[in-house]
């Protein structure tokens, strides 16, 4: 948002001197108001002229003005609040002439509250005729006339509090999202499940592969992490006796930004004691299809070209995926068994990086230092990721990328975990969790010398000493709140659906002030992987 040229500033300073001088309060301390503009359009939006003059309603209205239409010794304003509009109409010959200096000193943004009674206009509309007029904050800087292209996507995100005043759309997607995780917690609630609140500040990385942000607590002079996922203190509770339990949670990864990833998002995360993955996959999908249709009134929705249908889950190995996605020009498709054979997938990989730069695509880098199954996960996400658009489990996932995942019983090379995708996006992950506290630590050692900007840099003991004490069989889930919401909100961008997403510092943040500001004209200073990762 380009900063409002010094002059409406001053005017609009000027207009509320003048109010004062009036003997108005510029700035009360309540109001007492009686309706919503939503309630007065909910509640008395079907009667008739003639029966609100049979019967008249009298209201007590507050809102902002979004819409101002003087007419000489009348005039009109739309008030906006609690996600609705109401017309209002003031005559001079009715509220006198204080009340009707105050209307004509009024601007758009003012919030302002009125009394009177409902009636129609000649076009029907429904309207307060205004008796009583009053000032309860003035805008001293205006509302953005549009919001346009590029430029203005960002100051979108910046200046959310006005995005949210002209962009009903924006409303929408906001109350929506409160109604997702509303719906979340009451499924879980209905199912015994206990919400708990884990530490965001942690001593030991862990619970996920990913870069931290790090901070430092003087008192006790140690280095913390804030949470990358809540697991390894979620899995605690179930060795203390919590069976079910779930935490609705924010993380931070200190990670790249596109338009599926932030380094701050929010998580639902749950664990079901003396279960296993496949319990989670069917739980998943009741979960989901039931949030589809309560919150979207039916099972297919649109989400860009697509429908998206909730009532079909499907189900594919990773290794099948493979196959089923391969791309025609790269040769035949390599078989699962391939995949499995020990040096297989080095050789599809090569395969694969010939194919891509013959057709300019991204090759997967460092086959020769990789294992099979770092690089069936990189195949996965190379060849097939992007195909699953309706929603798609994919299991069996190496071992070698699932350091907190129980090993199948048949084959210890592949676990018991499973990702669901929507759309192309990873929206859930989930896994039958590891319980032997000595295939842990073998584990959580193996992750440490590995080593790596990502990898935890020490064994968290005090996990293996719980672990130790009996974690009972379990399966545990992470779902990703802010992809939730992009699909059911028809979003393809993550910071539409969060309020307020981290941004580059602007100009006026880190102190320089642009001329024309309301801070050089006296006013306030600044008037002016989403997952369960293993």
């Amino acid at each position: 948002m380009e900063f409002e040229p010094l002059d409406q500033f001053l005017q609009r300073r000027k207009k509320l001197s003048e109010i004062e001088s009036l003997g108005h309060a510029p700035y009360p301390h309540k109001f007492d108001w009686t309706h919503t503009p939503r309630q007065i359009a909910g509640e008395f939006g079907g009667r008739t002229a003639e029966q609100l003059t049979a019967e008249p309603v009298n209201v007590r209205v507050a809102g902002r003005i979004v819409a101002l239409r003087p007419h000489g010794k009348a005039g009109f304003a739309h008030l906006a609040g609690d996600g609705g509009r109401v017309q209002v109409y003031v005559r001079l010959d009715v509220v006198g002439e204080q009340l009707f200096r105050l209307f004509q000193l009024l601007d758009l943004g003012d919030i302002i509250g009125v009394s009177g009674h409902l009636f129609r206009t000649k076009t029907q509309e429904l309207t307060i005729w205004v008796e009583r007029i009053e000032l309860l904050s003035k805008a001293l800087l205006p509302l953005p006339e549009k919001w346009h292209g590029l430029t203005d996507i960002e100051q979108r995100y910046r200046h959310r509090y006005l995005d949210l005043i002209v962009n009903e759309r924006a409303r929408e997607i906001f109350q929506r999202r409160a109604q997702i995780i509303r719906e979340l917690r009451a499924f879980f609630d209905r199912r015994g499940y206990v919400e708990a609140e884990t530490p965001m500040m942690h001593p030991i990385l862990g619970g996920a592969t990913a870069r931290p942000f790090v901070t430092h607590h003087n008192t006790f002079d140690m280095d913390l992490y804030l949470r990358i996922a809540p697991e390894l203190y979620l899995k605690r509770l179930v060795v203390g006796g919590f069976d079910r339990v779930y935490e609705m949670n924010r993380n931070f990864r200190n990670e790249g930004i596109d338009a599926i990833h932030q380094p701050e998002f929010t998580m639902l995360e749950f664990y079901q004691a003396y279960s296993n993955a496949a319990d989670l996959m069917a739980l998943t999908e009741e979960l989901l299809r039931g949030l589809v249709e309560s919150v979207c009134g039916a099972t297919k929705i649109p989400y860009g070209e697509h429908e998206i249908d909730f009532s079909r889950f499907e189900r594919l190995a990773m290794r099948e995926a493979i196959g089923r996605y391969w791309p025609a020009a790269a040769g035949a498709p390599p078989s699962s068994a391939e995949l499995a054979s020990p040096g297989g997938p080095q050789a599809v990989a090569e395969r694969y990086n010939a194919f891509a730069r013959a057709h300019a695509a991204e090759p997967i880098a460092g086959v020769a230092g990789k294992s099979g199954g770092e690089l069936t996960g990189e195949l996965f996400e190379a060849i097939a990721e992007g195909h699953l658009q309706q929603p798609t489990f994919i299991f069996d996932f190496p071992t070698e990328i699932s350091p907190l995942a129980k090993c199948r019983e048949d084959d210890p090379s592949l676990t018991e975990r499973f990702e669901l995708f929507i759309a192309g996006m990873e929206i859930a992950n989930g896994f039958s969790e590891l319980n032997d506290p000595a295939d842990q630590e073998r584990r959580f050692r193996a992750q440490v010398e590995k080593g790596g900007v990502d990898a935890p840099k020490e064994v968290d003991i005090d996990y293996i000493r719980a672990l130790s004490h009996g974690l009972p069989p379990t399966a545990g889930e992470g779902i990703g709140i802010d992809r939730v919401v992009m699909l059911l909100t028809n979003s393809h961008a993550i910071r539409e659906v969060i309020l307020f997403p981290l941004l580059r510092a602007a100009a006026e943040e880190q102190g320089a002030a642009p001329s024309g500001s309301a801070t050089e004209a006296g006013g306030p200073a600044g008037a002016s992987p989403d997952k369960k990762s293993k």
